[in-house]
């Protein structure tokens, strides 16, 4: 077994891999997802939850119309990171803009190099990217409020609040920013929603304080929802699919992926302990956090016009006359930076989906993270992480190679074998088996070692496509972008040279139109690459490097042996 058959085998699999999810994603079925046995009750707003908790009913579409989306008034808030309008219609979240992650990179290294060469180059996006978005084509919205018991009322998302001021901004020397926005009612109700903003983060708190001065007992809950139409990303790689949809975290469940066609198919209602609800999709993320020391119930619905909610609500809460409380919860939203989501929410960093083999990519994740630190470059980071697996597998590499170099050293012996047994079919195998014993070779023995290493490599290969830090990031030269694919195709046409060179140290096959077979694959591994991101295409092109020269290493090795 040569090592070119390893990397079809490996191939293989990760093409099969990604298939099989697409499919799944497409057309496999549906989880089954816990449903509450308490009657649907509809109350308020068909896009709000029930005041006594219950889900309401999803098949009144008209309930809300669109026009609802539309602004009373816009507050401006702006940090070291995010530029986002606040309105004042319900407090909700909108138009929010990630200020250190522009859509495109402006690449002046290769805007030069085809001016060089005298082509045309379309010129880059570098606006912000946009991630809550109030246009009706691209609506999203991070939508809050109160939700009072019987004979109580209460401000939700679609209450008209008032506000001081039009705009807010982090000024220097500042680590926080507090936006407070102030709703009353007739009775004397007040509540003060207030957001809290810091200083190089994507974490914003907001607190609900309720102030009792209606001479009554006050009962209402409050919940927080991330309302979204669908979404499908490009990210320029039809070879790459990524999730885009509602996620939930319970203490029972852990993490749980709830789709659009999920919350088409049935409304969720669970009740956990702690938790968290969001919306995701490739390199960013928004995460509604309500506190984690409390039960909070989780719910999905399905809304007129491809609308679809996700969120959570608190367990009710009494305020006595002349009295006060405060709820609290957190939105999480930007990109998915693992050590930052970490402090935030557990298991919010697992929104970085390396599905079941997370277990496996997390500690490789780290790994880059941790060789980055020194290094300075991702680039360089990925070379290093190359490195230190190949050092973690390198005896079983070298057994692969050992025996990959024997079977190489018989070789003619074989040749000869099928030449003088060219009738003989059964014969000939039986021939052959016997050189193997006397020879002492094994023919599965490169490839058992290298099959325990696949999930390994398929893990990486989630890692580089997941991973945040690496999109813009760059390397050297003309490699500004090692999410990208090579704009010029010089890694792909390095990745097929190794291999080339990698082939011509495995044994060839016996067979002749195999062998004319093997010989086509770095030209199509070339071409298959070619539309990768450049940091996976730099992983395959140094560790094919370190291959070829352990390979070469150990063949010279053996056939030393040979010769004494």
């Amino acid at each position: 077994m040569d090592n070119l058959r390893f990397v079809l085998i490996m191939a293989f699999v990760m093409i099969s891999y990604m298939l099989w999810e697409a499919w799944q994603f497409d057309y496999g079925p549906k989880p089954q997802l816990p449903v509450s046995d308490t009657p649907a009750v509809v109350s308020g707003g068909e896009d709000l939850p029930a005041a006594d908790g219950a889900q309401q009913d999803a098949t009144n579409k008209e309930a809300v119309p669109l026009s609802t989306v539309t602004a009373e008034k816009i507050i401006r808030v702006k940090t070291d990171v995010v530029d986002l309008e606040i309105d004042t219609q319900g407090g909700t979240l909108r138009n929010l803009d990630l200020l250190q992650y522009p859509k495109d990179k402006k690449n002046t290294v290769v805007n030069k190099l085809y001016r060089m060469v005298g082509l045309e180059h379309e010129e880059t996006d570098v606006s912000p990217i946009r991630l809550f978005d109030s246009s009706l084509d691209n609506l999203y919205l991070a939508q809050s409020g109160l939700i009072a018991g019987e004979n109580s009322s209460a401000p939700d998302h679609h209450a008209v609040y008032a506000s001081e001021k039009d705009s807010y901004k982090l000024q220097t020397g500042e680590d926080t920013l507090v936006v407070p926005l102030t709703w009353t009612d007739e009775q004397g109700l007040v509540v003060n929603k207030v957001y809290t903003f810091k200083r190089g983060s994507y974490d914003v708190e907001l607190r609900h304080e309720v102030i009792n001065n209606t001479g009554v007992v006050w009962s209402g809950r409050q919940y927080n929802q991330l309302l979204r139409k669908p979404f499908s990303e490009s990210n320029g790689n039809n070879f790459i699919r990524t999730y885009a949809g509602g996620v939930v975290y319970t203490e029972e469940d852990k993490y749980q992926k709830v789709d659009f066609e999920d919350m088409a198919d049935e409304n969720l209602n669970v009740a956990s302990v702690g938790g968290w609800s969001a919306m995701i999709q490739h390199y960013f993320a928004a995460a509604w956090i309500p506190p984690q020391d409390q039960k909070n119930h989780f719910y999905t619905k399905e809304l007129k016009d491809w609308r679809y909610v996700i969120g959570s609500y608190s367990p009710a809460r009494e305020v006595s006359a002349n009295d006060k409380t405060v709820f609290s919860s957190q939105l999480y939203a930007g990109p998915k930076i693992q050590p930052a989501m970490e402090e935030v929410a557990e298991g919010l960093e697992l929104t970085v989906d390396y599905s079941w083999l997370t277990i496996i990519a997390k500690p490789i994740y780290k790994l880059l993270n941790i060789i980055h630190g020194y290094v300075g470059n991702w680039g360089l980071a990925i070379m290093g992480v190359t490195l230190v697996i190949k050092l973690l597998f390198f005896k079983l590499s070298q057994a692969s190679y050992r025996s990959m170099a024997k079977m190489r050293k018989i070789q003619p012996k074989l040749k000869e074998l099928q030449e003088k047994y060219k009738d003989d079919r059964q014969r000939f195998n039986t021939e052959m088996m016997a050189m193997y014993k006397r020879e002492k070779v094994n023919p599965l023995g490169g490839c058992l070692p290298i099959m325990v290493q696949i999930p390994v490599f398929i893990s990486l290969y989630w890692v580089l496509v997941e991973t945040v830090e690496l999109r813009q990031a760059d390397f050297a030269l003309w490699i500004q972008d090692l999410s990208a694919q090579d704009p010029f195709y010089i890694l792909p046409l390095l990745m097929g040279i190794t291999m080339k060179i990698q082939q011509s140290l495995n044994p060839a096959p016996i067979d002749p139109l195999q062998a004319k077979v093997m010989k086509m694959f770095p030209i199509v591994f070339t071409v298959f690459f070619l539309f990768f991101p450049a940091g996976l295409v730099l992983y395959w092109v140094c560790n094919n490097t370190l291959s070829i020269i352990q390979q070469w290493y150990i063949t010279r090795q053996i056939e030393a042996e040979g010769n004494k």
